[in-house]
């Protein structure tokens, strides 16, 4: 081999080598902290997948573990492990340590995912209670019965005007049903103002208008839904919206950007049958 093949290919091996370590330090994988789930990444404003994510990580990697409200330190985490089958066939894990018992997310990023402080309110207040009200009616439940579990006031956006997180579940029992009574629902509502205006919108929800009619032995396994988490996780200073939601044999958590126009699914995590 000449002395300039031999040149290209070093500088070539030199700039992959580059490359990989470049795009692993623009990876920001994130890890939902109680399951070890993977939700996958944030890269320069891309999101990528669990699958994807899991093959770019190294064997240590350094998180930052948040809770509702505070930052918690730092964690290690391993490699992911692939999933395990049924009836979690699809979820990579992290192992960390250590995993703080109010610890919700852990992301591997340089930024403050944590930059404002949700705040609970009373669940009790009228204009909220009203604002529920209202909405059920819009999804064909004509006589709510309003059961607010709690509300959260945060500044989303960074713009100095605070949005409003409700969680409202009504399955009319203390555990989630196999099957959705009437007028039953869960959902988690923003409230927010838009040119001037107060407007409300659906994050993610269910509405039971009738019972559901068993055949067979069928059921419906409704979810209840909550607000676990609000954090910047792509480092725009913007925060994105932790949901989680369960039913009776499993549960999923999602990552949410609460634009006002438009509300997104960006990752989540489920295991369940």
């Amino acid at each position: 081999m000449n002395t300039t093949v031999e040149r290209i290919l070093v500088v070539f091996a030199a700039a992959l080598m580059c490359a990989r370590a470049s795009s692993a330090a623009d990876l920001h994988p994130i890890v939902e902290v109680q399951s070890g789930y993977l939700f996958g990444a944030n890269s320069d404003g891309k999101w990528i997948k669990a699958d994807e994510t899991a093959k770019l990580i190294s064997d240590e990697t350094t998180y930052r573990v948040y809770g509702l409200t505070q930052a918690l330190g730092d964690a290690r985490g391993g490699k992911p492990t692939e999933p395990e089958g049924v009836p979690c066939e699809e979820i990579w894990a992290v192992s960390l340590s250590p995993k703080p018992e109010n610890g919700v997310i852990a992301i591997a990023a340089p930024w403050n995912a944590l930059p404002r402080k949700p705040k609970a309110i009373d669940p009790m207040q009228k204009a909220y209670v009203d604002a529920v009200r209202d909405f059920l009616k819009t999804k064909e439940i004509d006589q709510p019965k309003v059961k607010i579990d709690n509300i959260l006031r945060v500044d989303l956006d960074g713009d100095n005007e605070e949005e409003v997180l409700i969680s409202a579940t009504n399955y009319f029992s203390k555990r989630l049903p196999m099957r959705s009574p009437a007028g039953s629902y869960s959902m988690v509502l923003l409230r927010r103002v838009v040119a001037g205006k107060v407007e409300t919108q659906l994050v993610e929800g269910e509405f039971h208008p009738k019972a559901y009619v068993s055949k067979e032995g069928s059921f419906d396994a409704p979810s209840s839904y909550k607000v676990i988490g609000t954090l910047d996780l792509d480092g725009d200073s913007k925060m994105e919206v932790v949901i989680q939601s369960d039913y009776y044999e499993g549960g999923q958590t999602s990552i949410y950007r609460c634009d006002p126009k438009k509300v997104e699914s960006l990752l989540s995590v489920s295991c369940g049958a």
